[in-house]
């Protein structure tokens, strides 16, 4: 299934005024069961309530960095992402929004980004379509100051890019369908990265929930646009139960999940 035309689209209908694409938003950190792990880590990182600059690497729609640049206006976050027309869109909706320490700009992580100069790298649902990612991890650590935290998720391999029994995935812009959690490791520490943390995420609890919030909705909408207009409906009647099934999700230790959460440190 290709995902990315669907989200285009999502876009191009909540980006129509300010309230729409806040709606938009918080639709993705409510619907999201990432969102739900990532919230819960920067919440827990023991600066985020502290002045700080960071990387938000593959910035997409801008959701993350509008989530921390609203709740600490002392912090300085510059998002990169590859496509430029996204970009573009994200710095006229954050000056819209006088949020002026966010700026958004085209850029491949495959490439040195900087040097020493953040606190904190974000890397949401990016690692899983680049191939050169030892590469990407070097340039995260080079880009971070010492005691810099990066922050991660990823599939992992126990179905994490939900390939079903023909090889086939459920997102078809993936170079790899997930990662092993010890080649995580192996590859971070050597990009340098000596400290880490992986935890699984969606366990069975966000298996479920993943299915009833976008697996469902996301495979009707790619059969036909039509279900836009069912959609609000459809999320009354399942999204109490995807709420509680999050909330599960991120609030309990898995020994086995289809999402990876990742952290390391820079010596």
């Amino acid at each position: 299934m290709e995902y990315d035309p669907i989200k285009k689209d999502l876009g191009v209908v909540f980006n129509q005024s300010l309230v729409l694409r806040k709606l938009f938003y918080k639709l993705l950190d409510l619907l999201l069961l990432r969102s739900w792990h990532i919230h819960r880590e920067l919440r827990n990182w023991k600066q985020f309530s502290s002045p700080f600059t960071m990387l938000d690497a593959g910035s997409g729609f801008g959701q993350y960095s509008f989530y921390i640049a609203n709740r600490n206006k002392q912090c300085t976050i510059d998002a990169v992402d590859v496509k430029e027309e996204q970009i573009e869109d994200c710095n006229n909706f954050f000056r819209k929004c006088n949020l002026t320490n966010v700026k958004f700009s085209v850029g491949d992580l495959t490439k040195p980004h900087a040097t020493n100069k953040y606190d904190l790298v974000l890397c949401v649902d990016v690692m899983e379509h680049i191939l050169e990612d030892v590469d990407v991890f070097t340039h995260f650590h080079q880009s971070m100051k010492s005691g810099g935290m990066l922050l991660i998720s990823t599939p992992s391999d126990q179905g994490g890019s939900n390939a079903d029994e023909h090889g086939e995935s459920f997102i078809g812009e993936h170079v790899r369908d997930g990662y092993p959690v010890e080649e995580m490791r192996e590859k971070l520490k050597k990009a340098g990265f000596n400290k880490s943390e992986i935890l699984y995420s969606y366990g069975s609890p966000g298996k479920i929930a993943w299915k009833l919030s976008m697996k469902y909705p996301m495979s009707m909408l790619n059969a036909s646009k039509l279900f836009f207009v069912l959609l609000p409906f459809y999320y009354l009647v399942t999204y109490p139960f995807a709420y509680v099934l999050n909330w599960l999700d991120t609030n309990q230790t898995h020994k086995t999940g289809t999402g990876l959460i990742v952290k390391a440190w820079k010596d």
